[in-house]
């Protein structure tokens, strides 16, 4: 029974799982170029197509919602392009008028720029940077001149018919170039507006067709992509749909909240144009890092021109510090929240990436094309790269960075990491989801020979250091703990319990934080080393007054061996002894502790410390009903 016991009960694996490539590294590094190189030289179709995709997640919802009151699906596809495009030429109207109005009023800005530009001249002492740069520069201009000019300017020679060389007066010649024809100048203007025209219909002609064809497109996606596994591919385009319209919708909320202040502001401080500026810091802010940068520029510039004094210009920029300090604190983590599922770090990444790959509009299609992203590699196992690299989810788990801390030999962080852990949970489940999956972890390199007998000693100290970080932290803290006790209660000295590490000083951590929960419960409980139980030393363990005993184990198959040592302390106590083994990362299903408790002879079995402390609790209830406090979840 015990072996076949053993054989079954074995740690759960850690909750990390390497990321799966179903290519060589050298195949998944050509295909990665490949892809790269089509984004870059067929940017032609697949920009617009991308503007597309994000103008139809933003108003598909709208497309729904009027389809939900029963208007047909082209009237509705229709009436909200036809809204998206009242609101653009609203908007473009209103710029347009504000710009014109600016256009008519800058000559009269002339003057104050003047006399800044003098005054800081006069404020620069003699001698100082500015009048020996702009020295310097005419001195190299006029080297440049004397450089590229003839020996006499304005002169040329000519031979007379004696051989002498007479120098006339040079005749300065004038090229002019012929007045273009009207098609050509036609040509000249609407050029440069040539291919972003063809871009904005390249988009509102796929924005149509995807929101009347949105249903088709998506089956048609699931066949192409994923008809073998239809739940995974759907919760996939869900999940992108989700959080892209979330990412828009916070955004265009948060530039809301930016551009009003900003409007109003400027008003305020009489800033020419501010709707114009309110306006402009709206749609800018959709542009990541330069967007707001851009739209701070012109209102602060134009502060400088329109003041004689100082005054504007130094209250507008702080406008714009104290408003960018808010959205950036304040408003984004707010609304935002982990709407997008990108970390910050992958956020700039992805600006670098595609502002370098597709220019200003990758800049502004960053964000959504790196989500689309990380939704493949959380639902794709083949591409889970991309959610460990550019996802906000913590890339290992709280268990395996505390093990991996003590690896390192730094308590220090290991604390840190609990006393993150324990601001949202109980102290009994920081022990249990954290520090004692990791002594697990350090036992299993232990038995694999990963870790030597200094490496183990070293990552049971930092564990035990740690517990005692936490220990003096709840003694200093103020007000009731986790559990609904005290923060301090005296251990009573009348139920005395040892708590053994029963194999190695692992173990020996493990009954440390036994004994911490059980003291926080107002019980007495001794931690004892593993040596004390041995053949040659348990004969001078002291038995008077022991009513209680508990065995750690952080590996959950050493049923064999707690059978030995439960046999050897029956011996030594007696009968009366109450037995409790602790295998605390062991996974028993229904029917099996039982088996395992019958296997080892012991009186009770436990796989977590919430549950040992509380079979404790009963055990001292049950000897003596009145000595003991009343119990509440640890």
């Amino acid at each position: 029974m015990a072996r076949d016991l053993t054989s079954t009960l074995r740690m759960p694996p850690a909750r990390v799982s390497p990321t799966k490539a179903a290519f060589s590294p050298t195949v998944m590094v050509a295909i990665i170029a490949m892809i790269v190189a089509a984004l870059y030289f067929g940017q032609e179709i697949l920009v617009p197509l991308a503007l597309a995709i994000l103008v139809s997640f933003a108003l598909a919802p709208f497309v729904i919602r009027l389809r939900k009151w029963g208007l047909g699906r082209v009237p509705s596809v229709l009436a909200v392009v036809l809204l998206l495009f009242a609101l653009l030429i609203g908007f473009g109207s209103v710029v347009a008028i504000q710009i014109v109005d600016l256009a008519d009023n800058l000559p009269t800005y002339e003057y104050n720029i003047r006399n800044k530009i003098r005054s800081v001249k006069a404020a620069a002492p003699d001698g100082g940077v500015v009048e020996r740069t702009s020295e310097m520069l005419r001195d190299l201009n006029q080297e440049l001149k004397e450089a590229t000019e003839d020996p006499v300017e304005g002169t040329v020679g000519r031979a007379t018919p004696e051989g002498r060389l007479d120098v006339v007066e040079a005749v300065p010649v004038e090229v002019r170039e012929p007045e273009p024809p009207p098609l050509q100048a036609l040509q000249d203007v609407t050029g440069p507006l040539i291919g972003p025209l063809t871009t904005g219909g390249l988009v509102l002609v796929f924005v149509i067709f995807m929101l009347l064809q949105r249903e088709d497109l998506r089956d048609r996606l699931i066949r192409l992509v994923g008809s073998h596994d239809v739940r995974r591919t759907t919760e996939a385009m869900d999940d992108a749909g989700q959080r892209i319209s979330r990412y828009l919708l916070m955004q265009l909320i948060i530039n809301i909240l930016y551009g009003i202040p900003v409007g109003v502001g400027l008003y305020l401080i009489g800033v020419p144009n501010p709707i114009l500026w309110g306006l402009l810091a709206t749609v800018l802010r959709f542009v990541p890092y330069l967007g707001p940068a851009i739209a701070a520029l012109f209102p602060i510039a134009l502060s400088f021109a329109v003041d004689s004094g100082w005054t504007m210009p130094l209250l507008t920029i702080g406008l714009f510090l104290m408003l960018e300090l808010f959205s950036n604190n304040v408003l984004e983590p707010w609304l935002y929240g982990s709407s997008t599922g990108l970390s910050p770090v992958a956020v700039i990444v992805a600006a670098v990436f595609w502002t370098m790959l597709w220019g200003p509009i990758g800049l502004l299609l960053a964000t959504p094309l790196t989500v689309c992203l990380v939704v493949l590699g959380h639902h794709v196992p083949q591409l889970q790269f991309f959610d460990v690299l550019l996802g906000n989810e913590p890339a290992l788990p709280a268990e395996v960075k505390f093990y991996q801390r003590m690896l390192a030999r730094d308590p220090d962080e290991a604390a840190e990491l609990a006393e993150e852990y324990i601001e949202d949970k109980p102290l009994a489940d920081v022990y249990d989801a954290v520090i004692v999956p990791a002594l697990g972890f350090a036992d299993q390199d232990r038995l694999r020979g990963g870790l030597d007998r200094e490496a183990v000693r070293g990552v049971s100290e930092d564990a035990l250091e740690v517990i005692d970080y936490l220990a003096e932290e709840e003694i200093t803290a103020e007000g009731p703990t986790d559990d609904g006790a005290a923060a301090v209660d005296r251990p009573s000295e009348e139920t005395p319990i040892l708590c053994i590490g029963a194999r190695n000083c692992l173990d020996e951590a493990a009954a440390a934080m036994l004994a911490h929960l059980l003291a926080r419960r107002g019980l007495s409980a001794k931690v004892l080393p593993n040596d004390v139980v041995s053949i040659r030393k348990l004969s001078r363990l002291e038995r008077d007054g022991v009513t209680l005993i508990c065995l750690s184990y952080v590996n959950p198959a050493a049923v064999q061996h707690a059978r030995r040592l439960i046999r050897r302390l029956r011996q030594h106590f007696g009968p009366n002894v109450r037995l409790m083994v602790g295998l605390w990362n062991a996974e028993l299903s229904d029917g099996e502790p039982q088996e395992v408790i019958a296997a080892m002879g012991a009186d009770l079995l436990a796989t977590s410390l919430r549950q040992g402390v509380r079979q404790v609790e009963t055990e001292v209830k049950t000897a003596a009903p009145g000595d003991v406090p009343s119990s509440s979840a640890v």
